[in-house]
C-alpha cells in the first residue's frame, strides 16, 4: 500500500486568530509551527504512512524543507478544500492509493492512533474522525481512486456524511482520543500536553492554574528534594508527572532503550530466607544438587557465548550454608569455605574460559566479600526491595528473612560503594509497601549514590503473584501504579540515571513503561529462562526490538557495566575486567556492533553493508530529517545536533549516509580521487610519549616494530628522487620529535628535497614539529612558517590533531601541544599562503561529543581562513598502542562508527571543506569502499614507505598501485581520477612514470 498523509497549513501569521484573547501574535505564530512539527513527528512514527504531503502558501515560514518523506505543494488558491483537492490529485497521479487528510493542530494524537485509524479505514472504506464537539472533521481516510469532494470547514462532519450519501458511498465515524482534540478556542489551551514542547503557550495560564510549578523547576534543571518527593507520594498521578519524567528521560538517554544479552546461571537455589513471593528458593530435597558443578556452570556459559551473549548473570540464594547442612557439605567437598567464595571461583573461570562478563547478584556481603568478588565482576547487583522494616514483621513478605532487613541490605550497598563496585539495585513494588515507603526507598538509594556514585541502574520491578507461595492470591500492582513509581524514580534520580523495568513482567504494555521514564529493559537471555520468574518468558530480542521501535525508541545492546560506567572502567572493576570491557564497547559505552577493527583485513559485516546500500530509500526520523534539511540549506549544525547524528538507529544511519553521499555528488561529482605520493618518516625517535603512538621510539630502543632510526638530509633526498622516478608528485615528510632536532633540521629536509627534485610537492611537518622548530630557533610561529615556505614547503599535513579537545588530549598526549596551539599553527600557515589538510584520530578514549567539538573547531577555522583542502577521519589502530596495552583505550572504533564519522564530517563541513578523504590504510580496502558510499570522495595517496600505521599493528600495505585504487572505486560504481596535492586533476597519461607495486627496502640510519 502507498498511503500518504495530507495537510493544508496556513501561513503562521494567519492561523489561530480565535486564540488572540489568550496568546500574543508571536505566540500564535509559534504555536502553529510547533503543532505542525509535532504532528510531523507523530506521522513519521506511523508504520503505515509512506510519506507526508503539505500544501501551503509559505513553506519557509513554517520551517519546512522537502525531502524523500515530505512533499510540499504550493497553495493554488481558492481556499482550503481546493488546495487539498489539488494536492490529492497530484499524489494519486504519482502512485498514492490511500490518503489520510487531517488537521495539523492535534497535539494529543499519537502514531499508534494514526495507525489504528488507517487500519480501521482499510476495513471500512471511507472513515471520518470528528472533533470533540462532533461538528467538524479532524481526519478523513479514503482509498484512491474515489469520487469524493472535500468539505473541511464549518459543519464539515455533516457535510462529509452528506457527500458520501449523495455518492452512495459507505462512510463511518471512528473517534480516537488524540484525533478528537484540536486547538481552536482559548479554552482548548488547557488541554495542551504537559512538557517543554508546549510550555510557551501555557505561561499566561500558569499564573492562575493549580498546576504544580515543581515540574517546571525539574525541567529547568532543578532537583527534587526529599520533602517534595514525599509530598508527591500523597498526590494522585497526573499527566504532568508522566510527561516530566518522559522529557527528562529523553534528555538523558535520547531515544535509545538498552538491554544486555545475557545467560542466566542459577548457581544455587538454596537460600536461608523464606520470602513470601519467591519460587526460586528451594530446599535441598527439591533440587538435584545443592550447587551447580563447575562443568555445569561452564556448559551454560559456553552455550551463552555461542548464542552471542556478553553477560553471565550469577543468581543464587543467600548464604544457604548458614541454614542447610547439605550446602556446607557440598562446599567442603568442593574445597570452598562459603557460597560467595565458590561464586568468585566460578565467575573467574567463566570470564577466563568463555569471555563472558560476570554480573553477580550475590546477596548481602561484608566489606571483605565485596573486595573478594570485585576482580571477577563487571558489575554486581542487589535489590534493596524496600526500606520498610514493617515488611519484615510476622505476616509480612520478608518475615523470617534475615537478609531482607533494610539496614542489612543498605550496609551491603554501602560496602560496595566503599569498594567502588558498580551496583544495580532497585525496589520491588506491590508486596505490601505504601507509595510513601517506595519514595523513601528511592530517596535512601539516592543518598547512597550521592555519596559514592556507584549505582549504575535502578530497577522498578513489579510483584508477580506465583502459585504455591504465601502471596499467591495477593493483588499485583496495576500498570498505572507501576508507571507512577517509574516516573517518581526518574524525577528523584534525574535524567542521567539508568532506570529499568523487565519487559517479560509487562508483556504487551511496554509503551506505558517507556512513557513513564525507563531507558533499559535489563538482561535478556536467548538461551536460559528467567529462573526467578519462570512463568514469564523472555521476549525474543528481534521481537523486543520491533516492539521498542513501535514505541518510538531504538533497542541497543549494552554490557553488564552500563554505558555511563564504561567511561571509567578502571575505577569500577579489576584490571583484566576493565581491559575486556573496553575491548567490547563503542564510543558511547554500548556494546560494539561489529567485529571489524581498524587497520585489519577483516571483511565488513554483511548486515552493515546491506544497510548502507539501502540508504537512498530509507526515511529518516523527523528529528534527524530536520538536521539534514538544515545541512542542505548550508546552515551550521550545533554541538547537540552533531552528537544526535552520531547516536542514531539503523534507519537514520542509512538516511544519514545517503544524505552525505548525495551532498558529495552535488559538491565534487562522482570521481574518486587519489594522489601518487611517498611517505618519508625521517626518524622514529621522539621525546614525547603519546599514549596512542606505537611508531615513536627512544634513542637506541628496539621493539617488535624495529629499532630506532633517523635519516639525514641526503637520505631523504635520495628517497625523494626514487619517489619521483616511480611517478610520485608529492612527498609527505613527518617524524618523531627528535631531541637533537632544531628548526634548522626541518629546513634542511625541505631544501634537500627541493634541490634534488625541484618539481616535487613537499607536504611536510605536523603542527607539533612546526612549533618545535620555531621554539628551538627562538622565532615566532609566523617567522618560522615563512622560512619553511621560502625553503620550499608547499603544504602542511593536518596530523597531531588527534582530538581537538583538551579533555581528551590530557589523557592521550598530555605533553603534546594543546588544541589552541594546533589551531594557531594552522591559522598562521594559512595566513602565509600554506594550505593544509585536517585530520581526526578517533576510537580510543573520546566520546561522540568530542567528535562534534573537533568538527566544529575545524569548521570554524575554515570559515576564518579557507585554508583546509580536505578532512581525513583516521580510525585508531589499537593493536600495538601503549595506551591499549595498558587497558586504557578502546579497540578502535566500530565499522559503523567509522562510516558514520565520514558521513557526518561531510554534513558538518558542507559548504566549507569540499573533500572528505578515507584512509585505505586504516579502513582497509572494503572499509574504504563503504566510506565512498557515505560521503567520502578521496582515497588519499598510494603511500610508498608508509610505516606509522604498520607500527601500530595495521595489516594493510605500504603501497597501493593505481590498479588497486581503481578496483576500490569500481566497487562503488565510480571512476578513479589522479590528482595533485591541491586536488587539481592530472589527465590520464600525464604522469611521468607509471606506478608499480614494487616495495623498496627501508633505510635505517
Amino acid at each position: 500500500m502507498n498511503c500518504w498523509a495530507l495537510l493544508a497549513v496556513k501561513h503562521p501569521s494567519q492561523g489561530k486568530q480565535r486564540l488572540a484573547a489568550a496568546l500574543s501574535s508571536r505566540q500564535r505564530h509559534l504555536l502553529v509551527k510547533t503543532m505542525l512539527h509535532h504532528m510531523l513527528e507523530v506521522l513519521h512514527g506511523s508504520r503505515y504512512l509512506r510519506g507526508i504531503a503539505i500544501v501551503t502558501a509559505d513553506a519557509q515560514a513554517l520551517g519546512l524543507m522537502a525531502s524523500d518523506r515530505l512533499r510540499l505543494f504550493d497553495d493554488p488558491g481558492g481556499g482550503l478544500n481546493a488546495a487539498l483537492t489539488f494536492a490529492a490529485r497530484q499524489l494519486e497521479r504519482d502512485g498514492a492509493d490511500e490518503l489520510l487528510v487531517l488537521h495539523a493542530d492535534m497535539p494529543l494524537v499519537s502514531a499508534t492512533e494514526i495507525d489504528q485509524f488507517i487500519a480501521h479505514g482499510r476495513q471500512e472504506g471511507l472513515l471520518l474522525a470528528s472533533d470533540a464537539r462532533r461538528v467538524g472533521s479532524n481526519a478523513l481516510y479514503l482509498p484512491l481512486p474515489v469520487d469524493f469532494a472535500f468539505h473541511f470547514g464549518t459543519n464539515s462532519l455533516e457535510l462529509h456524511l452528506n457527500e458520501a450519501k449523495r455518492k452512495n458511498l459507505f462512510i463511518s465515524v471512528k473517534n480516537l482520543p488524540g484525533l478528537t482534540l484540536d486547538i481552536d478556542e482559548p479554552a482548548d489551551l488547557d488541554l495542551l500536553p504537559d512538557g517543554l514542547l508546549f510550555e510557551e503557550f501555557r505561561r499566561k495560564k500558569a499564573m492562575t492554574s493549580s498546576k504544580n510549578p515543581l515540574f517546571s523547576e525539574l525541567l529547568e534543571g532543578g532537583t527534587l528534594s526529599d520533602r517534595q518527593a514525599l509530598a508527591l507520594a500523597e498526590q494522585d498521578a497526573t499527566s504532568e508527572l508522566f510527561e516530566t519524567a518522559r522529557v527528562l528521560t529523553l534528555r538523558g538517554h535520547g531515544r535509545r532503550i538498552s538491554y544486555s544479552r545475557k545467560v542466566f546461571i542459577p548457581l544455587t537455589r538454596l537460600c536461608r530466607n523464606t520470602c513470601g513471593y519467591c519460587t526460586f528458593a528451594a530446599s535441598p530435597g527439591r533440587v538435584p544438587a545443592p550447587y551447580l558443578t563447575a562443568d555445569e556452570v561452564l556448559e551454560i556459559a559456553r552455550k551463552g557465548a555461542e548464542a552471542g551473549c556478553q553477560e553471565a548473570l550469577f543468581t543464587l540464594g543467600e548464604k544457604p550454608e548458614l541454614r542447610y547442612a547439605a550446602a556446607r557439605e557440598a562446599l567442603a567437598e568442593m574445597g570452598y569455605r562459603s557460597t560467595l567464595e565458590y561464586v568468585a571461583a566460578m565467575a573467574e573461570r567463566v570470564f577466563k574460559e568463555t569471555g563472558l562478563l560476570p554480573h553477580i547478584n550475590p546477596g548481602n556481603m561484608d566489606a571483605e566479600e565485596v573486595r573478594m568478588l570485585k576482580p571477577f565482576a563487571a558489575s554486581m547487583g542487589i535489590m534493596l526491595e524496600s526500606v520498610s522494616a514493617r515488611l519484615c514483621e510476622r505476616g509480612g513478605p520478608h518475615f523470617n528473612c534475615p537478609d531482607k532487613h533494610p539496614e542489612v541490605r543498605m550496609q551491603t550497598l554501602r560496602n560496595a560503594g566503599e569498594a567502588q563496585v558498580a551496583m544495580t539495585t532497585g525496589i520491588l513494588i506491590g508486596i505490601g509497601e505504601t507509595r510513601k515507603e517506595r519514595v523513601e526507598s528511592l530517596l535512601a538509594l539516592r543518598d547512597l549514590h550521592a555519596r559514592y556514585g556507584h549505582l549504575q541502574e535502578i530497577i522498578i520491578q513489579n510483584f508477580r503473584a506465583k502459585p504455591n507461595t504465601p502471596m499467591a492470591k495477593k493483588p499485583e500492582p496495576d500498570l498505572e501504579d507501576h508507571g507512577w513509581t517509574i516516573a517518581m524514580a526518574r524525577l528523584i534520580f534525574g535524567p542521567q540515571m539508568s532506570i529499568q523495568a523487565p519487559p517479560n513482567l509487562r508483556p504487551g504494555e511496554l509503551e506505558a513503561l517507556i512513557d513513564a521514564g525507563i531507558n533499559d529493559w535489563g538482561g535478556i537471555s536467548p538461551v536460559t529462562p528467567d529462573h526467578v520468574n519462570p512463568e514469564a518468558a523472555w521476549p525474543h530480542i528481534s521481537f523486543l526490538a520491533k516492539q521498542t521501535r513501535q514505541c518510538g525508541r531504538n533497542l541497543i545492546e549494552r554490557l553488564a557495566l552500563t554505558p555511563a560506567f564504561t567511561q571509567s572502567t578502571a575505577r569500577w572493576t579489576g584490571k583484566e575486567m576493565a581491559r575486556a570491557i573496553l575491548n567490547r564497547v563503542d564510543a558511547s559505552g554500548f556494546a560494539r556492533s561489529d567485529k571489524w577493527r581498524a587497520g585489519t583485513s577483516l571483511v565488513p559485516d554483511e548486515d552493515l553493508t546491506r544497510l548502507l546500500r539501502s540508504g537512498p530509500g530509507t526515511r529518516a526520523s523527523l528529528d534527524v530529517q530536520r538536521i539534514l534539511d538544515k545541512v542542505q540549506a548550508k546552515l551550521d549544525l550545533d554541538e547537540a545536533e552533531i552528537v544526535e547524528l552520531f547516536s542514531v538507529d539503523d534507519n537514520d544511519f542509512a538516511a544519514i549516509t545517503a544524505a552525505a553521499d548525495r551532498l558529495r555528488r552535488e559538491v565534487v561529482g562522482d570521481d574518486v580521487t587519489f594522489v601518487q605520493n611517498s611517505n618519508i618518516n625521517y626518524t622514529n625517535i621522539c621525546q614525547f610519549r603519546c599514549g596512542f603512538c606505537a611508531f615513536a621510539k627512544s634513542q637506541g630502543a628496539s621493539s617488535l616494530r624495529g629499532p630506532a632510526y633517523q635519516l639525514d638530509p641526503s637520505q631523504v633526498a635520495a628517497r625523494a628522487i626514487e619517489a619521483w622516478q616511480r611517478g610520485a608528485s608529492e612527498v609527505c615528510m613527518q617524524g618523531g620529535i627528535h631531541p637533537q632536532y632544531t628548526g634548522q633540521s626541518y629546513l634542511a629536509f625541505v631544501r634537500a628535497v627541493k634541490e634534488a627534485v625541484p618539481q616535487m610537492h613537499v607536504h611536510a611537518f605536523s603542527p607539533l614539529e612546526v612549533i618545535h622548530g620555531a621554539t628551538t630557533l627562538g622565532l615566532t610561529l609566523d617567522d618560522y612558517v615563512r622560512q619553511l615556505r621560502d625553503a620550499g614547503l608547499n603544504t602542511l599535513p593536518g596530523t597531531a590533531a588527534e582530538i581537538l579537545d583538551d579533555e581528551v588530549r590530557a589523557i592521550i598526549c598530555p605533553d603534546k601541544l594543546d588544541t589552541e596551539a594546533w589551531l594557531q599553527v594552522m591559522r598562521t600557515a594559512h595566513a602565509a599562503g600554506i594550505k593544509s589538510t585536517a585530520t581526526m584520530m578517533f576510537g580510543h578514549v573520546e566520546k561522540p561529543v568530542h567528535w562534534a567539538r573537533h568538527l566544529m573547531r575545524i569548521r570554524d577555522l575554515q570559515k576564518e581562513t579557507g585554508g583546509f583542502t580536505e578532512f581525513v577521519p583516521l580510525p585508531f589502530v589499537h593493536m600495538e598502542s601503549p595506551l591499549w596495552h595498558k587497558g586504557l583505550a578502546r579497540s578502535g572504533p566500530t565499522l559503523r562508527e567509522s562510516i558514520l564519522v565520514h558521513a557526518v564530517s561531510r554534513l558538518v563541513l558542507h559548504g566549507h571543506i569540499r573533500n572528505i578523504q578515507t584512509s585505505w590504510v586504516k579502513m582497509g580496502r572494503e572499509g574504504a569502499a563503504l566510506c565512498l558510499q557515505a560521503g567520502a570522495n578521496d582515497l588519499g595517496g598510494i603511500l610508498m614507505y608508509e610505516s606509522i600505521t604498520r607500527a601500530a599493528g595495521g595489516a594493510n600495505g605500504q603501497l597501493m598501485a593505481a590498479s588497486e585504487m581503481s578496483a576500490i572505486a569500481d566497487s562503488s560504481g565510480r571512476p578513479l581520477q589522479l590528482r595533485n596535492t591541491l586536488y587539481q586533476p592530472i589527465a590520464p597519461g600525464a604522469q611521468r612514470h607509471p606506478s608499480t607495486p614494487v616495495l623498496l627496502a627501508k633505510s635505517a640510519g
